[in-house]
């Protein structure tokens, strides 16, 4: 089957799902989360060949590497979807007009969801529970640092459906080659919708290159601001978590902002990090408050190259303010609009922080660890849209439907 039959079937099968009422499509999905469990063996010995061609000092690695404990978690997302209310049918707006029409405006699906995402596996889970909870078929298309995992996570999809009696072609993944990618940029009239997952420049290569609609997710170079009015040992907690946590994803702290009254507490705030091995890019002003006070080989003077970077890794930038409209600035020059935080005890200041920030998630003490679909309680996403049209943050099921109107008359006629 070459990718134009390819594109046909899975949007022949696109039509089949309207058929399909919210509790058939919460048992497909309950049987994938306990197929996905019940291969965990097969999964993760395809997942260790793709492990296995990648260095593990690559940032991408802990992106590639599914666990048992990972796979776990990944079937309670697919089982929290599957508890959700249904996107689909829902009355968004309703009016009746003086000559009697009743015109309401009412969810939909998309139709076909295109993703394009880079060493991820768990995207595949992710994209098939949220597409098949709101009626939408997807083509995948991963890359072939992840290829052997994504392949025995659809086959292991597939074979659920097979035994639902559910078109398979539901969900397709196309071969991990540039020519599929391609294809699927400009495959127009078969997908309704891009949505890219990874790094900058596959964002930036999809939104210049794409002729069909594209939705822009991921790259994160997120800011925490420690203000003058910072309480150090809670901020040293969220700093900790917002960037060790788990360093290889979006949501993860690239830059800590501190205000220049605050820097004898700095080394306070960085403790945490060196039993992390966190290497730290200071300014002048920075690095001269860490000196002595943090081990000597994970402190580095920082570069104009450290700011703005999305370090993927357990890497941070520190930049010295002197004030939170200076703060405010350097964050606007170098942020992504992913998600951006301030550590705060005055309540006005982190008010005025939130309204200024431009950004699709804002924190007031909190880490921006937070971002994401299953903690906002949206069960899983689809991606962090860090664009302001259509959908913005976490995508969930609400933001994969569009709309119609239904329009219905007894006879009315237009003047």
């Amino acid at each position: 089957m070459n990718l134009t039959e390819t594109f046909v079937a899975v949007q022949e099968a696109s039509r089949k799902l309207l058929a399909l009422s919210d509790q058939e499509i919460n048992r497909i999905l309950l049987a994938v989360a306990d197929a996905a469990i019940a291969h965990t063996s097969f999964i993760l010995s395809e997942n260790q060949k793709d492990l296995d061609r990648m260095s593990p000092a690559d940032p991408k690695y802990d992106r590639l590497k599914l666990t048992e404990a990972r796979l776990q978690d990944i079937a309670s997302d697919i089982r929290n979807v599957a508890t959700l209310p249904s996107p689909l049918g829902r009355i968004l707006k309703q009016n009746e007009l003086p000559n009697g029409l009743k015109i309401k405006r009412v969810s939909v699906p998309f139709g076909v969801i295109g993703i394009i995402y880079e060493a991820r596996p768990n995207v595949s889970f992710d994209v098939f529970s949220l597409c098949l909870k709101s009626g939408n078929a997807c083509i995948l298309k991963g890359g072939s640092d992840a290829d052997c995992s994504n392949r025995a996570i659809i086959s292991v999809i597939q074979e659920v459906l097979k035994h639902f009696e559910i078109d398979p072609h539901i969900v397709e993944l196309l071969p991990a080659d540039r020519e599929a990618t391609t294809e699927l940029l400009h495959a127009n009239g078969f997908v309704d919708l891009l949505i890219p997952r990874g790094s900058s420049s596959l964002i930036n290569f999809v939104r210049q290159h794409a002729t069909i609609p594209v939705i822009e997710t991921g790259a994160g170079v997120c800011h925490t601001f420690f203000d003058l009015y910072g309480d150090t040992k809670m901020s040293a907690a969220v700093i900790e978590n917002a960037k060790t946590r788990r360093v290889s994803v979006c949501n993860a702290l690239d830059c800590l902002v501190i205000d220049c009254n605050r820097l004898a507490d700095l080394p306070a705030l960085c403790q945490p990090l060196h039993l992390s091995q966190v290497v730290i890019y200071a300014d002048q002003p920075a690095y001269n408050a860490l000196l002595g006070h943090y081990p000597a080989e994970l402190l580095q003077p920082a570069t104009e190259d450290c700011y703005g970077k999305e370090f993927l890794d357990y890497k941070m930038a520190i930049k010295t303010v002197t004030s939170i409209q200076e703060a405010m600035a350097h964050i606007r020059k170098y942020s992504s609009k992913h998600s951006e935080c301030i550590l705060t005890e005055d309540q006005a200041r982190g008010e005025w922080f939130c309204r200024e920030v431009d950004a699709a998630c804002v924190y007031v003490n909190a880490p921006t660890s937070f971002t994401d679909g299953a903690q906002f309680g949206l069960g899983a996403e689809i991606g962090i849209s860090t664009q302001k049209l259509h959908a913005r943050g976490p995508m969930a099921l609400e933001e994969i439907t569009t709309y119609k109107w239904i329009i219905e008359g007894n006879g009315q006629t237009r003047n």
